[in-house]
């Protein structure tokens, strides 16, 4: 402890900047310091905009359009009742539930049947063979008869509420074409896994779509809790198969020209992975996307044509330099420091460790404040894991998302997922999707 603590001591600004650069200049600019500036924008203009809320949601329900909510899965029955249940309880009621079982080999059948027999699932539509989630959304588009589409995953629900204000941009601002809502973590006392993961999504979802949303980059819609407007789907024919269809739709909405906005108080709650290795299947699967569509699908975007938006450009850019690029600067930082810092490469390590220890509770707090009392009473405990988030963010998932990378880059592994039937994905690696 004396050491470090000399060490500390006779550290020039100079040489702070040299040993934590990565800290300073990029990880504490983007995910600190500008993330508190633009939060503040949001709950800034919520404060001018209520009026604008008020006759948004007034105009909602005098006007009452049909919604379509949309809830594609496999082997996802035991959820079904919960999420039956919040949408019974919604504030906005004017809306049809599709159900569609994709190929199911549990009771799924029989528990939805049952529901659909009491009334409570409007349309359930059974595909005897797998297509694929993105085939049974847009199996549950066609039969959909709403103005707007709110697409939930058959594992979440939704708060009493959500339906209402996922809805309200739409009614705000003609030029969205998709609103994301908020998921949160529904077992976040289910174990160590989940709890890590709950404070995960309040600084991802919760502060970091707010603002990505306030710079008008959000990439991502999320398939959990997302509502579009049936014909802008329409226009893009649906989703495209394949893992990570919720960024991809994103950006096919975003290449005409439609604005894509996350609302934080529309919230949905989640079940995530309760394991170590069942979370790292799951992101290596969610990491592979970014190089599957950013990089090769979507590349386009990066390009000067006649759709092009700088808003659009910026959010692909952004995210292939800090989630790709930049995330080879801890093998160069760590090999660096190694070579020329080998002496005090503890004291660095640990360093690092109390500095990125510091903006987790920082983005921490800050998403409290945009969540409300109710869930700071819920998840206010999640604090006492803060300390081990350094080590989650910036190692765990760290190597699961170089090695997917790699692994994407080099063979093209999303096209192998068996997340997807091998049949679909063989036909998406033929037509590039």
């Amino acid at each position: 402890m004396e050491g470090l603590l000399e060490f500390v001591s006779n550290l020039t600004p100079a040489q702070m900047l040299a040993y934590f650069w990565p800290f300073f200049l990029l990880d504490m600019i983007r995910y600190v310091f500008l993330e508190i500036i633009l939060i503040s924008s949001y709950f800034f203009k919520k404060y001018l905009n209520k009026a604008k809320i008020r006759k948004a949601r007034h105009t909602l329900f005098r006007s009452k359009p049909l919604v379509s909510v949309i809830v594609p899965g496999k082997n996802e029955g035991k959820h079904l009742a919960k999420l039956v249940s919040a949408l019974e309880n919604q504030t906005y009621q004017n809306f049809e539930l599709i159900v569609v079982d994709d190929g199911s080999d549990d009771n799924t059948p029989y528990i939805c049947r049952q529901l659909q027999a009491k009334g409570k699932i409007d349309v359930f539509i059974r595909n005897e063979i797998r297509g694929g989630k993105a085939s049974a959304a847009n199996t549950a588009l066609k039969f959909s008869k709403g103005k707007y589409i709110v697409h939930v995953d058959a594992d979440s629900h939704l708060a009493s509420d959500s339906i209402e204000t996922i809805l309200l941009p739409f009614f705000i601002n003609s030029e969205i074409g998709a609103v994301g809502g908020d998921v949160r973590v529904a077992n976040a006392e289910d174990s160590f896994a989940s709890r890590l993961q709950s404070i995960e999504y309040l600084k991802t979802i919760t502060s970091g779509r707010t603002a990505a949303t306030e710079m008008h980059i959000l990439r991502i819609i999320s398939g959990a809790h997302g509502a579009f407007r049936c014909d802008v789907l329409q226009q893009i024919e649906g989703w495209d198969v394949g893992p990570g269809l919720d960024g991809d739709i994103t950006l096919k909405i975003r290449k005409l020209n439609y604005r894509v906005v996350h609302e934080p108080k529309a919230i949905c709650y989640t079940n995530v992975p309760v394991s170590f290795k069942k979370l790292a299947k799951q992101r290596y699967r969610w990491d592979k996307s970014m190089v599957r569509f950013r990089m090769r699908k979507h590349i386009d975007i990066l390009k000067p044509n006649a759709n092009f938006r700088l808003s659009t450009f910026f959010s692909v850019a952004e995210n292939i330099l800090f989630n790709l690029f930049f995330d080879i600067k801890w093998i160069v930082y760590f090999i660096f420091m190694l070579l020329t810092s080998t002496e005090n490469l503890g004291y660095i390590l640990i360093i690092n460790y109390f500095l990125y220890f510091l903006a987790n509770c920082i983005q921490y707090f800050v998403a409290m404040a945009i969540v409300g009392e109710e869930q700071q009473r819920r998840d206010g405990l999640l604090a006492l894991f803060l300390p081990l988030m350094p080590f989650y963010t910036g190692v765990y998932l760290r190597i699961i998302r170089t090695y997917s990378y790699l692994m994407e880059l080099l063979h093209k592994t999303s096209f192998d997922d068996a997340w997807n039937p091998w049949k679909v994905s063989k036909i998406a690696k033929r037509e590039n999707l």
